[in-house]
């Protein structure tokens, strides 16, 4: 058989996709976890990334957990206050 020239190349760009892939998900464990663990994250969130705050929500709520955006809506309400 023929060498592959272009066999070394492809496969330390798979190695990166794979990598960059991993380091993706970890993120947005990392994200959705902080996310549910703080409202003070999520008031931060919800000022700087608001489309990021409403998919953590309607994640929340497709998996069956609802009512967190209203207790943070009513909790945020009473700071203000």
């Amino acid at each position: 058989m023929p060498p592959r020239p272009l066999e070394p190349l492809a496969k330390r760009l798979l190695k990166g996709l794979i990598a960059v892939e991993l380091l993706g998900v970890l993120g947005a464990y990392g994200l959705f976890q902080q996310m549910n663990s703080s409202r003070d994250f999520r008031n931060t969130m919800k000022r700087r990334f608001p489309s990021v705050l409403e998919v953590y929500y309607q994640s929340n709520e497709w998996a069956g957990l609802h009512g967190l955006r209203e207790k943070d809506r009513d909790a945020w309400a009473l700071k203000q206050e």
